[in-house]
């Protein structure tokens, strides 16, 4: 304990102590731990929000590894694309119900660091279960190694956002959320790109291509989840350290899950849901398939391929918090969705009904899903009261993984059967029945007073009468 607060004693301010009449008037000698190592310094804080970037990236990076490698599982796993597109359904089964249930787990049984590390675990156990089900030939174990990744996957994203709101609580926390989803999404994009090139250099070094090529592909591709699991167990450090010497709360998710909330909830909000479900499900699954469109509709290389699939997450990562920033100031949610679902809707119709260069429809689908993502999120914070927010998002997370764990079974389904173009006027079908949820909300908003729409300006000058 003495060295415990004598370390404390370091790195608080000097405080001013009343010197003798012999004392110096010189300042006393800085203290034994540099900024970097002190928790109330910017430079710390920089380091901390370093590891928090990082801890998602191994995450974001594994989840597409079927899809930077959907030709290579297909041929080396001898499955057809409805048992390849199971991959994902099964990393999105868990997360049905763990949505309501991993902030409880972070808030109640493990606290923020060993829920972090716990959650960081399951996803590199995951990534190794997925990887040795390639070397030993065995599918059945790929997908119980996707399903155990699930587990880790969504609830690490739950963790690394109470992490933010803990250290960065205030003006600089949505540039925090927006750098964190850009991490995210450059790995994501690292994958698409790196992966194909990863199985070539193994092929050439064993000397054949195969499941055990397959295998250590993304055995290679795991050492990122061991970097995510290293960079939790440094911020577990860090942040107790910091509750030590500040006396700083470990973090909450300040989720309140209550399921009996469900039936308070408002036409609008259903409509929120709606239109998540039926958006999402044409654009993940889309992407999941979306290699092997280019290169049989396109003609494209499988390296030029991997980029163009890649194209929406490098648009992501730089205009979500610029997205973010414009409809803060303009209000307006339910019109810049709706200007989102239509041009993901044109950007549909471009891949299916014509031959244009295909990054055209993949640059509009990549800036419609930075936008609608920054715009309908927030919205539920404007329908539903402060203490049913908890119940109300995880409830939307719930629906979109039953809705992608369902369509990508079925995407996997009508490509085996149907082909591209019946996948295409399938996703468009989804997204037709998205902007129809986006209209039917604009009426039902119209007829409520509009708030939906109101802008941040507007609503805390509201906030401020009320107050009054």
């Amino acid at each position: 304990m003495e060295e415990e607060d004598e370390e404390a004693r370091a790195l608080l301010p000097s405080s001013p102590v009343k010197a003798g009449r012999g004392a110096s008037n010189t300042p006393a000698a800085p203290g034994a731990l540099s900024a970097l190592c002190d928790p109330s310094h910017l430079a710390h804080r920089l380091l901390v929000l370093l590891l928090m970037c990082f801890l998602g990236f191994g995450s974001y990076f594994c989840y597409d590894n079927p899809a930077a490698l959907q030709t290579q599982v297909k041929r080396d796993m001898q499955v057809n694309t409805t048992k390849f597109m199971l991959l994902y359904a099964w990393y999105s089964w868990p997360n049905v119900i763990l949505c309501f249930f991993g902030g409880f787990l972070i808030d109640r049984v493990f606290g923020i660091r060993w829920g972090t590390i716990i959650f960081s675990c399951f996803v590199c156990i995951g990534q190794v279960i997925f990887a040795l089900g390639g070397i030993f030939n065995a599918f059945w174990l790929m997908e119980l190694g996707r399903f155990v990744f699930g587990i880790g996957g969504e609830s690490l994203a739950v963790a690394q956002n109470t992490y933010a709101v803990s250290w960065f609580k205030g003006k600089e926390l949505n540039l925090v959320f927006g750098l964190q989803l850009s991490m995210a999404r450059i790995g994501s994009t690292v994958n698409m790109n790196l992966m194909g090139w990863l199985y070539s250099k193994v092929e050439a070094s064993l000397g054949s291509a195969g499941h055990t090529t397959l295998g250590v592909t993304l055995l290679i591709g795991g050492i990122t989840c061991i970097l995510s699991l290293v960079c939790a167990l440094a911020l577990a450090y860090l942040d107790q350290r910091a509750e030590r010497i500040l006396h700083k709360e470990q973090g909450k998710t300040g989720e309140v899950i209550k399921l009996t909330d469900v039936k308070d909830f408002s036409l609008p909000l259903w409509l929120i849901f709606i239109i998540c479900v039926c958006y999402y499900v044409a654009v993940f699954p889309f992407i999941g398939l979306g290699k092997v469109f280019f290169t049989e509709k396109f003609g494209f290389s499988s390296q030029a391929a991997s980029a163009i699939n890649s194209i929406v997450y490098v648009i992501s990562a730089p205009m979500s918090p610029i997205f973010g920033l414009l409809v803060d100031k303009t209000g307006k949610n339910i019109i810049w969705v709706l200007c989102a679902v239509v041009t993901t809707l044109a950007s549909h119709m471009l891949l299916a009904f014509t031959l244009w260069n295909p990054w055209i429809a993949m640059c509009l689908l990549g800036l419609s899903y930075s936008l609608l993502a920054c715009a309908l999120w927030p919205m539920v914070a404007f329908v539903v009261p402060e203490h049913q927010l908890g119940t109300a998002y995880g409830f939307m997370q719930s629906i979109q993984n039953l809705g992608l764990a369902v369509i990508s079974i079925i995407a996997g389904m009508i490509l085996d059967t149907r082909g591209y173009l019946f996948l295409e006027v399938f996703f468009i079908a989804c997204v037709s029945l998205s902007l129809l949820s986006v209209v039917l909300l604009y009426l039902v908003n119209r007829a409520q007073g509009g708030t939906l729409n109101y802008s941040a300006r507007q609503r805390e000058e509201i906030k401020l009468s009320h107050a009054e």
